[in-house]
């Protein structure tokens, strides 16, 4: 069943069209051939194991929301002479994603999602450039691939590390819990976090008063001697700190995180990547239409969504949104209308949504959730901005060392 707000962008989208004269653009010239748009979708994917079996991400994380996206596209598109398509290609973590790529773009794919690290990320950008190809990153949340590493062919729908963080810190600056204790994994992504999260805390005014690191030993933790292990461990882990309002823990890793909660030694709420976590959507998210495309991806999908499938279907439908406005399946045009000040994308989060014209991140709110319900979402009451209270989570332009070209 279609929602309300779909049919209404589908009737203003076909009359604007109309009205331009492209409502029936053509892929080659003829009124009976349809505008095919074929988007592509790779994917680093290996089965992942987490603390808690009820975190390990579906099979089909992602790649179910760009299924939901390239739907919807078609509603729009059906009345349009537009047909949008999904193909997806998966490679393993860490291996090279260069000609994975080309054979999406070989069959002719002009617009990709990608899942993969930045490392992998970085490897084909320039080849998609030279292909003139339009990525979408909806997976990897690293700050340089917005800054340092920025591309102008690459879109991001995935919120960054320090978006998130500074989700999470505005809630607590609410709340007036400002002492915090920082404890991070071992691992490269869990240190990057424990950054975004200082970095946050110097921006909005929160205190780190101990920071302490968790070795990953690669012990056997699901086993019942393993219970027993954390139930003990965690305590004293967490003996001795400083005063403090909250425990921090940046554990993207999976080694402890999850342990935190309920163990530590004096009784303070866990945040960060275990507790009360900031992500992209959530999946008990039904404010602002969110029932409807929940109960929509359910009937299809069988599962509730994620926020990887969230970053996936805006960035699909920010596709479908650009080619029905511009009548143009034609990557430049479409980027370019993305870019525009006349572009935006309704996804369900309380507010249309575009992207920073500095670094091409979309700009979104951030949820803070537990695992059955939404606590709160940021940009908190009170957190202002001369240009959108969005730019108060992550990368704000003055701070920005991205150089598009």
């Amino acid at each position: 069943m279609v929602e309300k707000r779909s049919i209404i962008a589908v009737l203003v989208g076909l009359l604007m069209c109309i009205a331009s004269g492209t409502a029936f653009a053509q892929s080659d010239g003829s009124e009976d051939s349809p505008l095919e748009v074929k988007i592509g979708y790779l994917r680093a994917y290996a089965p992942e194991l987490a603390l808690s079996v009820l975190d390990i991400p579906p099979r089909d994380e992602g790649v179910a929301g760009a299924e939901i996206a390239v739907a919807d596209n078609n509603t729009t598109g059906s009345f349009l002479g537009q047909e949008f398509a999904l193909e997806v290609r998966e490679i393993a973590p860490g291996a090279n994603a260069r000609e994975a790529f080309r054979g999406l773009v070989e069959n002719g794919n002009r617009f990709v999602l990608t899942d993969v690290s930045a490392e992998q990320l970085v490897s084909i950008a320039d080849l998609a450039a030279e292909a003139g190809v339009i990525l979408f990153n909806v997976g990897a949340p690293d700050d340089i691939l917005r800054e340092e590493e920025c591309r102008a062919n690459v879109f991001h729908t995935a919120p960054t590390r320090s978006m998130l963080a500074d989700g999470l810190a505005q809630y607590l600056m609410w709340k007036q819990w400002r002492r915090w204790v920082l404890i991070h994994g071992s691992h490269a992504p869990d240190r990057l976090f424990a950054e975004a999260l200082k970095r946050a805390a110097e921006r909005f005014g929160g205190e780190i008063v101990a920071e302490k690191l968790y070795e990953d030993r690669g012990t056997a933790r699901r086993a019942d001697s393993g219970v027993t292990q954390i139930q003990r461990e965690m305590p004293v882990f967490t003996q001795g700190l400083p005063e403090h309002d909250v425990v921090l823990v940046a554990d993207e890793s999976e080694v402890f995180g999850t342990y935190l909660p309920y163990r530590t030694w004096v009784p303070r709420p866990v945040a960060g990547t275990a507790g009360l976590v900031p992500s992209a959507w959530h999946p008990a998210s039904e404010q602002w239409g969110g029932t409807q495309i929940q109960n929509r991806f359910a009937d299809r999908i069988g599962r509730r969504m994620v926020s990887k499938d969230m970053s996936a279907w805006t960035a699909a439908r920010s596709i479908g949104e650009a080619v029905t406005r511009t009548g143009s399946g034609d990557p430049e045009e479409v980027a370019a209308f993305i870019r525009s000040d006349d572009f935006a994308v309704a996804a369900f989060r309380g507010q249309k949504l575009t992207y920073r014209d500095w670094n091409q991140q979309l700009r979104q709110p951030i949820f803070l959730g537990d695992g059955r319900s939404v606590v709160s979402t940021s940009p908190q009451e009170g957190f202002l901005h001369q240009v959108s209270e969005l730019d108060t989570l992550g990368v704000d332009r003055p701070e920005t060392r991205c150089v598009l070209d």
